[in-house]
């Protein structure tokens, strides 16, 4: 039955719209591989994507030709029309599809849904618009592989990605957006920037830090170590291994073996590597007997964790099997909840700040279906978690039943210069673990009461966290972060030890400089480090020489002119110290 789209709220539009261009692109891809086997093709909240079991690889250029194939099917205006079929007739139907057969043995009902436009049919549920014509500002942007399924043990596939929008002026700021990404992408800067690399015939979702990525990392766990100890917490250093008794205790055997690594014989006992901080925070605390007066205690580390996470979801920085969470663990007393959630929250904002982050969205996550704890402490723990949220004086968003199974939450999202958010900062409430460990502590009447107990990172990992940083930067870092400072740039051999007398200088109060002494043009070597990302390029010739300057360049190509040395020193030294944004 044919449906008015204008009467229909926004986004139930654009469902329809991308339900039915993955079609008309499915439709496409068979004209131009008739042996193509067909998996899904689903909308999502850009577009659309259909994965097919393809004799070759596609290009982009595959991609413009299924386009051009797919404007024609919308040229003509050819109606959606669902069909229901048997069982028996389905496979009959899509013999020749033995993923859609799959799919039909799932399917409860002995009748199932197809929908058909032309010649191509499809085993679907819809909704559709009423005709391909409907369908109007798209444009396939990407081919990337994906397993049946999404399991690593089945066939990989190809997955064409398609935007769409109502108008050409929304998709061509979605296309813009898409394009800005890829400039930021985290990957690719970190390859052009020498930041890091992956080796992935040695073990993939690892990381390998290379000398400037480990110096931007040196600068972030220094700040991050002198935040905290003004914060009041204690940092403490634990063991990358530890018994299974341990974590039999925590539950994460019953719970979290599958993301755990096998474990290894040890003296004929079982270790497994560390998958989270917790348990050994936990042991610290137990390992006295703590009074009333000891809490809160606050500790809080820089623990490398190993996870085992499928291949198929491993993403440059973003999601690793190996990766350092910057933990702490607040143990409290009860009335003291509140106030250490309020400071955990405000810690985590002055924090982010710190790195240029202005933009932020807090969510509050609440009990869930399954939880452990009572009601009533649970109603506490989210009191105090609310109450935290309401005095940071940001927006948030309150999800019900979002919490983890042991407590309420709060997470802080903040967003880029484009507009994509990232969940960086997490508060985390704990009813179970607690509970587990039997922890106590001795009240002022003399006898054992239960601490509360707050997970908290300010940045999620070291490792996330500067993947957001570098695509929120574009790669081109503030001054007080970035690896190298100062680029000296001395115009011919003449003046190279001049250039190495400033670079002296600029080191001695604490720049990070390098001369390039290159036997190249002054422009060539302007221009490499401008693509390095360097805030300052001070060039050296003869002028500077007898004047004992230097002509100072931004690396958005401004050109200061020529200043004295200790003028630029001082302007270096005060951004640096005003943590300022980049120029």
């Amino acid at each position: 039955m044919s449906v008015d789209m204008e009467k229909l709220p926004k986004d139930e539009r654009l469902e329809r719209l991308r339900h039915s261009a993955s079609h008309i692109m499915a439709e496409a891809v068979l004209s131009i591989f008739p042996d193509a086997k067909l998996g899904i093709g689903p909308p999502i909240d850009t577009g659309f994507y259909y994965d097919f079991d393809l004799p070759r690889s596609l290009t982009l250029d595959d991609l413009k030709v299924i386009e051009e194939r797919m404007r024609q099917s919308i040229s003509g205006d050819q109606p959606f029309v669902q069909q229901e079929a048997s069982k028996e007739e389905a496979r009959r139907l899509f013999a020749q599809q033995p993923y859609k057969l799959e799919l039909i043995e799932e399917i409860a009902d002995e009748k199932v849904s197809t929908y058909r436009h032309g010649d191509f049919l499809d085993l679907c549920a819809g909704p559709h618009v009423a005709s391909t014509g409907q369908v109007r500002a798209f444009k396939l942007t990407s081919v990337a592989g994906a397993y049946w399924r999404g399991d690593e043990r089945r066939p990989m596939l190809q997955r064409i990605y398609g935007a769409l929008f109502e108008t050409e002026e929304e998709l061509a700021d979605h296309l813009h957006r898409l394009e800005e990404a890829q400039r930021r992408d985290h990957r690719r800067l970190g390859r052009e920037l020498d930041l890091f690399s992956f080796h992935e015939e040695f073990g993939p979702g690892l990381v390998y830090w290379h000398p400037k990525g480990g110096r931007i990392r040196t600068i972030i766990e220094d700040l991050w170590r002198q935040e905290h100890y003004k914060a009041g917490y204690e940092i403490v250093y634990t063991p990358h291994l530890g018994k299974a008794a341990l974590w039999d205790v925590s539950g994460h055997l019953d719970f979290y073996r599958e993301n755990m690594y096998a474990p290894m014989d040890v003296d004929g006992q079982e270790y497994f590597v560390r998958p989270m901080n917790c348990p050994f925070h936990i042991e610290i605390y137990k390992s006295a007997v703590r009074s009333y007066r000891d809490l809160p205690m606050r500790l809080a580390e820089l623990g490398t964790v190993y996870r085992y996470e499928r291949s198929g979801v491993l993403h440059g920085l973003l999601r690793l099997r190996g990766f350092t969470q910057d933990d702490a663990h607040i143990f409290c007393r009860p009335d003291q909840l509140e106030e250490e959630v309020i400071r955990a929250v405000d810690f985590g904002i002055h924090y982010l700040r710190l790195f240029g982050f202005k933009d932020y969205l807090l969510c509050l996550s609440t009990r869930p279906d399954k939880y452990v704890g009572s009601i009533e402490e649970w109603d506490r723990a989210t009191e105090a978690l609310q109450h935290a949220v309401q005095a940071s004086g940001m927006s948030y968003e309150l999800d019900e039943g979002g919490g983890v199974f042991y407590g309420p939450k709060i997470d802080i999202h903040v967003r880029d210069p484009i507009g994509r958010t990232w969940q960086l900062t997490t508060v985390q409430f704990d009813f179970n673990l607690p509970e587990r460990f039997d922890l106590a502590f001795i009240g002022q009447d003399g006898r054992e009461h239960r601490p509360y107990m707050v997970h908290r990172a300010l940045l999620g990992s070291l490792e996330r966290f500067l993947g957001v940083l570098i695509e929120h930067y574009a790669g081109a870092f503030p001054l007080w972060l970035a690896p190298v400072q100062v680029m000296l740039v001395p115009i011919a051999d003449r003046h190279l030890e001049h250039a190495r007398s400033v670079a002296f200088e600029l080191e001695a109060a604490g720049l990070r400089v390098e001369v390039d002494e290159r036997s190249e043009r002054m422009q060539a070597k302007i221009r490499d480090a401008q693509l390095q990302k360097v805030p300052y390029m001070l060039v050296v010739g003869d002028k500077e020489v007898e004047a004992q300057a230097v002509a100072v360049r931004l690396r958005s190509g401004q050109d200061l002119g020529s200043m004295a040395l200790s003028a630029f020193l001082s302007r270096a030294m005060d951004e640096v110290r005003q943590r300022r944004a980049p120029s």
